[in-house]
């Protein structure tokens, strides 16, 4: 795993939900599929653009919606996705949307 996988794990799996050696696999997954479908939505200047900000938000709560383990209930998920885009705000720049 990358180190940007890693932390997308981290942020998935510290404070819960217990998971089981597959179900941790699939987060694994899921780190990485994020974090490509995040890299295509963005475009320059994304965070100072609503729409673009929206979308990359969007992005991140399709994927974990469709790819994370039922573990998650969806209370935790609002969390992670919300803990998942305050990362991706804070660590991608406008530049890795050229």
């Amino acid at each position: 795993m990358t180190e940007g996988e890693l932390t997308v794990f981290g942020l998935l799996t510290r404070h819960g939900p217990e998971l089981n050696a597959d179900e941790r696999a699939e987060v694994k997954k899921v780190a990485r599929h994020l974090l490509e479908r995040v890299r295509a939505a963005l475009i320059l200047n994304w965070r100072q653009k609503a729409q673009a900000s929206a979308q990359v938000r969007l992005a991140i709560e399709d994927v974990l919606d469709e790819e994370l383990p039922r573990a998650y209930t969806p209370e935790l998920f609002k969390v992670k996705c919300a803990a998942v885009f305050e990362h991706v705000f804070e660590t991608f720049s406008d530049a890795e949307a050229v």
